[in-house]
């Protein structure tokens, strides 16, 4: 057998999700082909067989996928008319624009787990301001939890409104497909529930995560979520797995929760590798990201099991520091048990560039998850140049 025997997987997208396919994918002795948008990109810096074109072009899309066994994703937005061309044409797409409509389209994912009695916010979809006032009036009035159908992410098109007149100027963005109303959801805290599905249905479910946001970036995780018990954990595991199966999700499904005082509450879906799962590089026996490429080829998923007590993981949002290097170093030097992430971005306010990773001793040592959170941040801050000691 040569290498050219082994599979080749299409990524469709260059960012820092397929860049930490690259280490995975080596072990398994896989090939990675990539479509990027620039050489620049994350991922088309340690990607040998980068492609740079249009993930919109559906010409570009059926040459890139001649050369692959399988094509998967590092983010949900090539059109789905396009990915069900290609599946009637033959290419292997996993996740299936099938399954993956339902990462696109929020309104269509909230109707599908309607239908499958998953617990959610109640919603409805909006068109005009007395949608929204109706819809407040018939549950606790304002405020209300406005969403685009499509194209948000990272907490673009999600807007809290507090009367009708800031709901009327979150309906007059013209570029915007659709819109849905939720309600606010007074919850204790964000959690999130990681799978991974191959096409002949065996699944593995990674511990449940607890997720801090802030203007609805995720920056920090905890796994498993510190507090949280069986009962809980295991309905949350359960609604993940549920969903993956009856959307017929192959690779990483990513389930965010609201933990609120009657049980979990489902927020958001994500059909690839998840930024709530990152810590599994060094915290579980089997990363998500080698799982996924192992759904994707329908090989036998591998364990998500923690190899300690707990992991954090604090994400790296660009700051003053242009210039990380040198404090990477500093970093390092000071405390070589961190795993410092560096996605090769250019430093932007408030872009991810990185992330920093702890593994821990047991569960419930005292002050274990202080002192993890400690080490963590402190790294974060001094590569953000936040602090200089």
């Amino acid at each position: 057998m040569t290498e050219s025997d082994f599979p080749v997987v299409g990524v469709i997208g260059g960012g820092q999700l397929a860049r930490m396919m690259t280490p995975p994918a080596e072990a398994l002795a896989l090939r990675l082909r990539l479509l990027a948008d620039s050489p620049d990109d994350s991922a088309a810096q340690v990607i040998v067989d980068t492609v740079l074109g249009d993930y919109r072009d559906l010409a570009t899309l059926r040459a890139f996928a001649s050369a692959c066994d399988v094509v998967t994703f590092d983010h949900e937005h090539v059109p789905i008319e396009h990915l069900r061309a290609l599946s009637a044409e033959g290419v292997t797409v996993r996740p299936s624009p099938e399954a993956l409509v339902f990462a696109q389209d929020k309104g269509l994912m909230r109707e599908r787990l309607s239908e499958l009695d998953v617990p959610l916010p109640r919603w409805r979809r909006v068109t005009s301001v007395s949608d929204v006032e109706s819809f407040a009036e018939a549950g606790d009035g304002f405020p209300v939890v406005i969403k685009a159908t499509r194209g948000g992410y990272d907490g673009k098109g999600v807007w809290i409104a507090t009367n009708a007149h800031e709901a009327a100027e979150v309906l007059s963005h013209g570029q915007v497909p659709g819109f849905l109303v939720e309600e606010l959801v007074p919850y204790s805290r964000e959690l999130a529930a990681v799978v991974a599905r191959s096409p002949s249905g065996q699944a593995v479910t990674y511990p449940v995560v607890e997720t801090v946001q802030r203007d609805g970036i995720c920056h920090e995780v905890y796994a498993p979520a510190p507090g949280l018990d069986d009962e809980r954990a295991v309905a949350a595991q359960q609604i993940a797995l549920k969903i993956a199966g009856e959307l017929g999700v192959v690779g990483v499904l990513a389930v965010e929760l609201f933990e609120t005082a009657e049980g979990v509450v489902v927020n958001e879906l994500a059909m690839r590798p998840h930024n709530s799962g990152h810590w599994s590089i060094e915290g579980a026996v089997t990363s998500q990201f080698e799982n996924h490429l192992r759904a994707v080829l329908d090989l036998p998923l591998g364990d998500p099991s923690l190899v300690a007590g707990t992991t954090v993981m604090v994400n790296l949002l660009g700051g003053e520091l242009e210039d990380i290097h040198s404090a990477y170093l500093h970093c390092m030097a000071r405390d070589p048990g961190l795993r410092v992430h560096v996605y090769g971005k250019s430093v932007k306010p408030g872009r991810k560039i990185g992330h920093v990773t702890v593994v821990g001793r047991a569960v419930g040592v005292p002050g274990e998850l202080v002192t993890m959170l400690e080490r963590t941040r402190h790294a974060v801050a001094y590569l953000r140049g936040d602090i200089d000691e």
